[in-house]
């Protein structure tokens, strides 16, 4: 089974941009009700549409004030235990981020790195790809962020 996800953020001056659990030294960071961690989001939203759970909106709603500045690892957390409880375990996540500015290919491997130990899988059943949106609309002109995320689950067989 496979679920695919999608989350956009503002950036602004002044906030933390944080990708798979990694603090990226920027001078913009995402705007968000939680921590704004764009690719744990887009994740989060591919594991659960692929056991068809809704999306992270749904589980954490932006309304509820316990939310509020939320570490995205802890929504992950709860979303893995969701999985394993509905009968499945993760394979692989494939992810694109579309963001302007920092260049993030330096980075790439720390990230892997981070977001694998978080899904509890191996390196090389995560991927991280970084690209620019060619200094077209609000990526391009680095007013936002954008991950798409495709993760693969499947039952658990005893």
């Amino acid at each position: 089974m496979v679920g695919f996800g999608y989350d956009l953020h503002r950036l602004v001056e002044g906030e933390s941009l944080i990708l798979g659990g990694v603090e990226i030294e920027s001078p913009i960071g995402t705007l968000a009700h939680s921590d704004g961690d764009v690719l744990l989001h887009a994740i989060i939203d591919a594991i659960l549409g692929s056991i068809g759970e809704g999306d992270i909106g749904e589980h954490f709603p932006d309304t509820e004030s316990a939310n509020k500045n939320l570490d995205s690892k802890v929504m992950l957390g709860y979303t893995l235990d969701l999985l394993k409880a509905k009968g499945f375990e993760l394979v692989n996540s494939d992810n694109t981020i579309v963001l302007e500015k920092p260049k993030l290919s330096p980075l790439k491997e720390e990230i892997r790195s981070s977001v694998a130990k978080l899904l509890g899988l191996q390196n090389n059943r995560v991927n991280i790809k970084a690209t620019t949106n060619e200094k077209q609309d609000s990526m391009g002109k680095s007013e936002s962020i954008v991950v798409y995320s495709i993760c693969q689950v499947k039952e658990i067989t005893n």
